[in-house]
């Protein structure tokens, strides 16, 4: 039986900053291959995946040329889906044979596979791969998600703009819930969205939110060990 099945939202940003990172998602396969229930794997973990993969940049710059000439916000929604769904067809390509066959695109639906990896995309207007992986959670049980991002912890403002901004390495979920608020729009580029931390709130589920660029943390985390990165639950 495998240890545990972990789900990673894969932010589309780290699949393609600009143009595929080939070399980004070697080093992800290498990375996650190590804890799969396979014999033939270093560490022998027993664990399973669920990969859900965002639209990242390319996405948002799709949205705003289409905002630009009127599109509403589940116009923009669509947009976004179907770049999850492109860059979620890399990612499970990158897996091979070790992936389920089918990209997921309903999280409401039970997957029955063997497979170590199961690879998902953009489900329906109005929800965002942050809030499809707690909704996957739930509906298969899954206690843990991680964040693979482009920052290094979750703050208390945005570092980019404000040099005193706060570093939480760990945060309960009321806390980061006034931290992100209440709304969600297509684009929206935050830790965790607030529809996806108000239902992970209620689930009691951990979220791990972790720099993408650098996999060895993502490793130590899976590692149980301690990690640079932030922890909300």
């Amino acid at each position: 039986m495998p240890k545990e099945t972990i789900i990673i939202s894969l932010g589309g940003s780290l699949v393609a900053p600009n143009d595929i990172d080939t070399g980004f998602l070697k080093i992800f396969k290498k990375t996650v291959v190590k804890f799969l229930d396979s014999p033939s794997t270093p560490l022998r973990a027993g664990n399973k995946f669920f990969i859900i993969v965002g639209g990242g940049k390319v996405c948002r710059n799709y949205q705003k040329a289409m905002l630009e000439f009127g599109a509403d916000n589940a116009e923009r929604d669509l947009m976004g889906i179907d770049i999850s769904r492109l860059n979620a067809r890399v990612v499970k390509q990158v897996f091979g044979e070790m992936a389920f066959s089918e990209i997921v695109t309903n999280p409401t639906k039970k997957i029955s596979t063997k497979k170590d990896i199961v690879v998902a995309g953009g489900w329906k207007p109005g929800w965002s791969t942050d809030y499809c992986s707690v909704i996957l959670a739930k509906n298969m049980g899954i206690k843990t998600i991680v964040n693979l991002t482009n920052i290094d912890y979750v703050y208390d403002k945005d570092p980019a703009k404000y040099k005193d901004a706060k570093a939480f390495k760990e945060i309960p979920w009321k806390d980061f819930r006034k931290i992100v608020g209440n709304k969600w729009a297509p684009g929206m580029s935050m830790p965790f969205d607030p529809r996806g931390s108000k239902m992970a709130e209620v689930l009691k589920i951990k979220v791990a939110v972790i720099n993408g660029k650098y996999l060895d943390r993502l490793e130590k985390f899976l590692n149980k060990k301690e990690f640079i990165g932030t922890t909300i639950q």
